[in-house]
């Protein structure tokens, strides 16, 4: 294998290609990237067995063709201390060379031979999904997907695919994020994606996506990338019993102002009091030593007599950080219960802090 390819473009790849890749043993083929020229081509693919990444370029001068691997980590940091030039890739007597005017370095290579199989597309059933939604959809309840939890299936989200929409889910226990989106479909299915992978799919892709799926993988394929994902085995939460059926009082309230006080209050606690008065929402901050932070906002809440929740800021802000509009709706039953937070197709269900 022999190509020229510039600095920029092969620097791009491999960034994206470093997420996929095992670090803690160098031992493994997977700390590797596994590289292919051919048909004037270069395709590049990384994989931890559990997530793959695959790119095709043509922007490169190749003069043989060939297969190779080299620690994916260690190329990364030769690539970038290059300049920003044309750098030389040729593999000779196992080892890969790589440089550029008077610079030279080799790296090892392990047999390209062993490099994992990618799971193929072609033969399998597709989702038909606008790219632009799946994305939005994923950022939004990105926040609210649980970490460690012994519980495997709270560490992914759920894509719930009905009839005529797509529920898109995840939940930490604390609270619930649910975005539906219009979208015929002529099968029903649901599968959990792991969060490492719901990250990684937010970076890659933009427009012109396919999804492939079979029992144990989720593949996204556009013309650059190709991306897969083993699914997580479980059953989710049967979400739907979780949102409130009805709800006695909804306001509508302004993002900017909400977000402005309630980031006052974080400099002393975490925790947050809000009280909704006739005329004023009150926020206090709720912590064990004597620091208090308080302010508040004018505002006809409609409200007879005061209204209190205390809740994790962190909850708030997250939704609030996910939404594009100027306003959200907050539906409240009583202080100890379950509330909702709603933009349009958006909506966080929020245990608050008994007080």
């Amino acid at each position: 294998m022999k190509i020229i390819i510039s600095k920029s473009v092969l620097e791009n790849i491999l960034v994206h290609a470093i997420p996929f890749l095992e670090k803690k043993d160098t031992s493994q083929i997977t700390s590797h990237v596994y590289l292919n020229v051919s048909n004037s081509k270069l395709t590049l693919r990384a994989t931890d067995f559990e997530i793959g990444y695959q790119v095709i370029t043509e922007k490169i001068n190749a003069i043989v063709d060939g297969s190779t691997t080299a620690n994916g980590k260690k190329f990364l940091d030769i690539v970038r201390i290059l300049k920003d030039d044309d750098i030389h890739l040729e593999v000779k007597n196992e080892m890969l060379y790589i440089s550029q005017s008077h610079s030279n370095f080799k790296l090892p290579t392990f047999s390209h031979n062993e490099f994992p199989q990618f799971p193929s597309y072609e033969t399998k059933a597709n989702i038909l999904i606008d790219s632009y939604l799946l994305i939005d959809s994923l950022k939004k309840i990105t926040p609210a997907i649980d970490n460690n939890n012994p519980k495997f299936e709270l560490n992914g989200a759920l894509i719930d695919i009905k009839e005529d929409v797509i529920n898109f889910v995840s939940t930490d226990t604390r609270r619930l994020a649910v975005v539906t989106i219009e979208n015929k479909n002529s099968r029903q299915l649901s599968i959990i994606l792991p969060k490492k992978a719901i990250v990684e799919i937010q970076k890659l892709f933009f427009e012109n996506i396919e999804l492939y799926y079979d029992e144990t993988n989720l593949i996204i394929h556009s013309n650059q990338f190709t991306f897969f994902t083993k699914l997580i085995n479980g059953k989710f939460p049967e979400y739907s019993r979780i949102i409130p059926k009805q709800i006695a009082n909804t306001l509508i309230l302004p993002k900017a102002l909400m977000i402005e006080s309630i980031k006052q209050i974080t400099t002393i606690s975490s925790d947050v009091k809000i009280i909704f008065s006739n005329n004023v929402i009150t926020f206090e901050s709720l912590s064990d030593d004597n620091i208090e932070a308080k302010t508040e906002i004018a505002f006809n809440t409609g409200f007879l007599n005061p209204f209190t929740i205390a809740i994790n800021s962190k909850y708030l802000l997250d939704f609030l950080n996910s939404i594009n509009s100027l306003q959200f709706s907050i539906g409240l039953n009583e202080g100890n219960l379950p509330f909702i937070l709603s933009d349009e197709n958006f909506k966080t269900v929020v245990m608050p802090i008994v007080i």
